[in-house]
């Protein structure tokens, strides 16, 4: 991909957006603008007896409470699971023996450069949560199938918390052990 002319169009306190030109083919140049983020991690808590705990959190986006993973952005030169880790702890209060990777997902790949990095924790141990003053989260611990079925009929919409179910359900069904 060859760009030209690429210019920042507005600097904020979360992401950036970038204005350039792309050279697509011989059809010629096209002006597209890009959202800039630092990516972030997400984590599926999952307890010993195969339940999961997701949160309920208000998503002024899209004027919604979203049922989701904890999930947060990655700080400057932060390793992902540092960040999972992190999130973890200060929106449930979990601490996690084990990080599992479960790969990555652009969150929408048209416009947004960010790139989310999924695990799945294990070894769970419950402390208290400390989330941040602009964070309002309930913890809900369900039944893994509960929570697939919930994916499945739409009442969980957000697409990192999809992906990491599914994924975590495949890993499952794989024979690969969930505590390696």
């Amino acid at each position: 991909m060859k760009s030209y002319n690429r210019t920042t169009v507005f600097s904020g306190l979360v992401i950036d957006i970038e204005q350039m030109e792309v050279e697509i083919g011989q059809r010629g140049r096209y002006t597209y603008q890009i959202i800039r983020h630092p990516g972030g991690a997400a984590v599926l808590p999952v307890h010993d007896d195969g339940t999961v705990s997701l949160i309920r959190q208000l998503r002024p986006a899209v004027a919604a409470v979203m049922l989701e993973i904890p999930a947060g952005r990655l700080s400057p030169g932060e390793a992902p699971a540092v960040c999972a880790g992190r999130e973890l702890r200060e929106e449930t209060g979990i601490t996690a023996a084990q990080l599992i990777p479960l790969g990555s997902i652009y969150s929408s790949p048209g416009v947004f450069d960010e790139i989310i990095h999924l695990f799945a924790a294990t070894g769970i141990s419950q402390g208290d949560a400390q989330p941040e003053a602009d964070e309002e989260i309930e913890v809900l611990r369900l039944p893994l199938a509960e929570a697939l079925q919930m994916a499945s009929d739409g009442r969980i919409s957000d697409a990192k918390t999809l992906a990491a179910l599914l994924r975590w359900e495949l890993l499952s069904r794989s024979g690969k052990p969930r505590h390696a």
